[in-house]
């Protein structure tokens, strides 16, 4: 059993540890910003909310903050490209590529997410090299006809959930 005696080790158990891949979005001084996430976990039901965890150095931080809300917008296998999208290019530009809308917060919601949840920011607290931001959520989206496999990050690629019997 290794200890954590390095960056490097725990960036390695990490990565054992499988997450959804999603896209938070918002809208700031009415433009569109972004980024890939997968810092995204269920908080409450009553009142329902979330929490996303954006490093402080992404360049939509300070924008997802100031904007006071945002989408969370689950991704499927079907939308590995919206991910090259987002990883290849900046501002306004990820958003050319692909079909969104808007819900009650007016964050750009991705029209063929799985599901995209509409969140008000109620909270933010310092995570070191992260915002640990929680968001209420004030509308969801779900996409009826959306591939049912979940788009995950797990040993460093993309992965597909899979339904297990047990």
């Amino acid at each position: 059993m290794k200890t954590i005696d390095s960056r490097a080790n725990f960036q390695q158990a990490m990565s054992l540890f499988a997450a959804g891949v999603t896209v938070i979005t918002a809208m700031h001084d009415a433009k569109p910003v972004g980024l890939i996430a997968t810092s995204v976990c269920s908080l409450s039901d009553d009142p329902p909310s979330v929490i996303v965890c954006v490093n402080k150095s992404a360049s939509s931080h300070d924008a997802i903050l100031r904007a006071g809300g945002f989408a969370v917008n689950l991704l499927s296998t079907a939308h590995c490209g919206v991910v090259d999208t987002f990883r290849k290019t900046k501002g306004q530009a990820r958003f050319t590529a692909n079909k969104w809308a808007s819900l009650v917060t007016g964050a750009p919601v991705l029209a063929d997410a799985t599901v995209a949840l509409d969140c008000e920011i109620s909270d933010q607290h310092d995570g070191f090299t992260h915002s640990i931001i929680i968001g209420v959520i004030r509308e969801i989206a779900f996409n009826e006809t959306a591939d049912a496999g979940c788009l995950l990050w797990h040993e460093r690629g993309f992965a597909r959930s899979a339904p297990l019997t047990i």
